[in-house]
């Protein structure tokens, strides 16, 4: 086994071009993983390469480095739109694990439970992704393909997670259903962004679920029939099989796919209510 720390985002591009070793930043998710096993294989560190830290906003999209720990999410003066981003950033394993855990680590890791995905699909988030010889851009709908798997190419390094400037009066809400309050899997959790009138009018609405389907999932259907809808009526009752339908849970250690089911409207809807007790 090789262990590599490349200082510039050039070494490590010239190294992934040259070999296909495990890359790891924060490597929350990738020691655990081994369990009793002893690590194989080239592993390139890149958690010294600061020039993927770090977010800030561009003409027409928000830029989070690919590099920047969900601490730096939580921390940073971010306009209402990101309010569930930086709940789930909170929800992320322990303060430990925040403090080094990446938000590009969560994505390419590409586990169903990931925190940080249903609020970023939201956002019509896209992963910007560097090679030795391109970058490319593309939606983080298309760009997780599966449990543990991703479009990323042997080559390639993700760099950045950006974010289209969300449009004014939106509002994000996050919502986690976990055996304990810190460092649990999730159960099933809902993020919503949402434009919510003064006296409660739903605007516009997009709605994900993780942890039922292998990758996390929009609901359109039922983002498009929540327009119109009062934040103050009984949202859950509003909920069909129909708007669940691309969702697929499944039976295991910590939930049944009924309960995931059955708690899933439950989540959306407090996840818009909480989009409201932001704006409010």
């Amino acid at each position: 086994m090789t262990y590599l720390l490349p200082r510039t985002i050039e070494s490590a591009l010239e190294t992934l071009a040259d070999r296909e070793p495990t890359i790891v930043a924060g490597a929350t998710d990738y020691y655990p993983a081994l369990g009793r096993r002893e690590a194989t294989g080239d592993i390139i560190d890149i958690s010294r390469l600061d020039d993927l830290r770090g977010i800030s906003r561009r003409h027409d999209h928000w830029r989070f480095g690919s590099l920047t720990t969900w601490t730096d999410v939580v921390r940073a003066d971010l306009p209402e739109a990101f309010a569930g981003l930086q709940a789930a950033a909170s929800e992320v394993g322990g303060k430990q694990i925040q403090n080094v855990a990446s938000m590009a680590g969560n994505v390419c890791n590409a586990s169903p439970a990931a925190d940080g995905v249903p609020p970023l699909l939201t956002l019509d988030a896209d992963i910007e992704l560097r090679s030795a010889t391109q970058t490319r851009v593309m939606p983080i709908g298309d760009f997780i393909l599966g449990n543990r798997s991703t479009d990323r190419q042997p080559d390639e390094l993700v760099t950045a997670i950006l974010v289209p400037t969300p449009p004014d009066g939106v509002v994000g809400g996050f919502e986690k259903l976990g055996a304990r309050v810190y460092l649990v899997i999730s159960i099933v959790m809902a993020a919503a962004l949402a434009d919510i009138d003064p006296h409660g009018t739903i605007r516009s609405a997009r709605i994900a679920v993780g942890a039922c389907s292998p990758v996390a999932q929009r609901l359109t259907k039922l983002e498009h029939d929540l327009v119109g809808s009062s934040i103050h009526d009984p949202i859950v009752r509003s909920i069909g099989e129909d708007h669940l339908a691309v969702l697929s849970p499944i039976d295991d250690v910590r939930a049944s796919a009924a309960y995931r089911t059955a708690v899933t409207p439950v989540l959306i809807a407090k996840a818009l209510r909480a989009c409201a007790e932001v704006e409010s």
